[in-house]
């Protein structure tokens, strides 16, 4: 992204200082700083100034630093992604199966199912809804002897569900 990329000046231009400023709050928030969407790019407006940044230069940075932040945006505003439905989510969690660890150390099985059990009770309403961020930090009980879930398979799943539960 090309936040800091030279513009050409023009006779009739946009402002520099408008421009330079979406630019750099742009660049912060790709960076951590205050959030910023692209809706709130899409609604700026620049003046019209003598010797300032040649306008076409202008709108392609700001459409590409638009699809920037898109695409760093949370995934439920990321264009052309459908969002999960509560029930389609609860069948299939119910449905998903997991090999068994062997002899190899695995997740408890305890552990897992009571968690994904919350889960679904919180997209029936009947309990505190659990959000993908604490799917992401869900942290298992390891077994070495014992019932136990094979560790990749259900860290795949827990990807999986935060991203549909970031899609709701």
């Amino acid at each position: 992204m090309r936040t800091g990329a030279r513009l050409p000046v023009v006779l009739r231009g946009y402002d520099k200082k408008q421009v330079d400023g979406l630019l750099r709050r742009i660049s912060q928030a790709l960076n951590g700083g205050p959030p910023m969407s692209a809706d709130d790019v899409r609604k700026t407006r620049f003046d019209i100034v003598l010797r300032g940044y040649e306008p076409h230069a202008v709108d392609r940075l700001v459409r590409e630093c638009i699809m920037e932040l898109q695409a760093r945006g949370p995934i439920a505003d990321r264009p052309g992604r459908p969002r999960a439905q509560p029930a389609w989510l609860v069948n299939w969690i119910q449905n998903a199966r997991f090999t068994g660890a062997g002899l190899r150390s695995g997740y408890d099985v305890r552990d897992v199912d009571a968690f994904l059990d919350r889960v679904i009770a919180g997209l029936r309403g009947v309990a505190p809804p659990v959000s993908a961020r604490d799917v992401r930090e869900s942290a298992f009980r390891v077994v070495r002897f014992g019932p136990g879930y094979d560790e990749q398979e259900v860290d795949r799943f827990l990807v999986q569900l935060a991203g549909a539960l970031e899609r709701r």
